[in-house]
């Protein structure tokens, strides 16, 4: 009897060691999509609409590694500022982990963006974009995709501007785009 209640307790702490308490970007997208102040939207590679015939092959490649976004914003208003502030600074903590490593940061004060990625420089898995303005809240764009590298964004971009991009999906992020 003794034995199976120390197997048993072992195993529990096995469990509960084995769990990752950190925070991550995945958990705060779950934990947040449904509260009032947040919009969430996820975006399909449907999105664009690419004839990819004029596409070169590095824009190819880059657009077949591009699998989905999703996005999470936070809508400040006169009313939710403690939770907006409070919300910036969980982002910036979850942000600081090394897995999330810096390619670049612009911006000064509160007011500003930068962007991350997870993975090694050749098998990036996703770029995450965070971007916040004082007064009009904040986003979060998880670019997710397979084998994605830093030029695979900078193709991307170019992509994007000659699509012919589905602007229906975007409509829940117009509010916060206006002050």
């Amino acid at each position: 009897m003794k034995k199976i209640l120390a197997y048993t307790i072992l195993g529990w702490f096995a469990l509960l060691v084995s769990c990752n308490q950190n925070p991550s970007l995945q958990k705060y997208f779950v934990e947040n999509a449904e509260k009032k102040d947040f919009i969430s939207l996820d975006i399909s590679p449907s999105i664009l609409k690419v004839n990819t015939n004029q596409l070169t092959d590095e824009q190819k490649q880059a657009l077949t590694s591009f699998k989905k976004v999703n996005v999470l914003a936070f809508k400040r208003n006169a009313n939710n500022l403690k939770e907006f502030e409070a919300e910036r600074v969980k982002i910036g903590a979850i942000l600081k982990n090394p897995e999330y490593q810096e390619l670049i940061k612009v911006g000064s004060g509160k007011d500003g963006a930068s962007v991350c990625y997870v993975g090694p420089d050749d098998h990036i898995s996703e770029f995450i974009i965070y971007a916040n303005r004082s007064e009009n809240g904040f986003a979060i764009v998880r670019v997710l995709g397979q084998d994605m590298n830093p030029n695979s964004i900078l193709e991307m971009v170019s992509v994007l501007k000659n699509a012919n991009i589905d602007m229906e999906q975007l409509k829940p992020l117009q509010s916060i785009m206006t002050p």
